[in-house]
C-alpha cells in the first residue's frame, strides 16, 4: 500500500507510518512538498481544516499512484483570551475522505505574544526555548509535556482516527 503525504516533514511522515500501521501491514510512505494554500500560520480552525485539504488534493495531483493521499496541517485558535495549537488530518483514497481533528493543547503566553507580533508557532518555540527547527522535532506540545507527548503522538491518534471511513466502508 503506498502513502503519499503531503509534507517532507519528518513528524508528519512518521506520525503517518505508525498511523497507518495500526490498521495496515506492508506500507510504504513517501513525502511530497506541496502548498497548503492558507496562510503560514492558519489562525482558525476552518483555515487548518481547508490547509489539509488543500495539501491532499495537491499531492493527489502530483503524485496519481498511490492507494491514500494525507494533509496534515497544524494550526492554532483563540479561545476565551487563550491561543490554542492543533492540527487536521485529511486522508482520501480518490473515492473516500477520512478527517479527524487532533486534541487541542493551551499555548503560554510569551508564545501567544511572539505568535501575536507575526511569528510562527516553531520559530515562537524555538525563540522562547532557545530551539532550532522544533516543528520537525518534538513540536510545541513536546517541548511543553517534556516529551512525554511529542507532535507524532500527537498526529498518530488522529491519523487513525481519519482512517475510520475507510475501515467501516459500509457505515460512510
Amino acid at each position: 500500500m503506498k502513502i503519499v503525504v503531503a509534507s517532507k516533514n519528518p513528524v508528519k511522515l512518521n506520525a503517518v507510518q505508525l498511523g497507518f500501521s495500526t490498521y495496515y501491514s506492508k506500507i510504504e510512505v513517501e513525502g511530497v512538498s506541496v502548498a497548503s494554500g492558507v496562510s503560514d500560520q492558519p489562525k482558525s480552525d476552518e483555515e487548518t481544516l481547508l490547509g489539509a485539504e488543500n495539501r491532499v488534493r495537491s499531492a493527489c495531483s502530483d503524485s496519481k499512484a498511490a492507494d491514500f493521499w494525507v494533509g496534515i496541517e497544524g494550526g492554532l485558535c483563540s479561545k476565551q483570551g487563550k491561543l490554542e495549537a492543533f492540527a487536521w488530518i485529511v486522508i482520501s483514497s480518490g473515492e473516500k475522505t477520512g478527517r479527524a481533528r487532533t486534541t487541542t493543547f493551551q499555548l503560554p503566553v510569551k508564545v501567544a505574544e511572539l505568535i501575536e507580533q507575526g511569528y510562527e508557532l516553531g520559530h515562537a518555540n524555538d525563540i522562547l526555548f532557545k530551539q532550532e527547527n522544533s516543528k520537525q522535532k518534538t513540536g510545541a506540545v513536546g517541548l511543553l509535556t517534556n516529551n512525554k507527548i511529542n507532535r507524532t503522538a500527537l498526529y498518530k491518534q488522529a491519523v487513525e482516527l481519519a482512517l475510520v471511513p475507510f475501515l467501516n466502508p459500509d457505515l460512510y
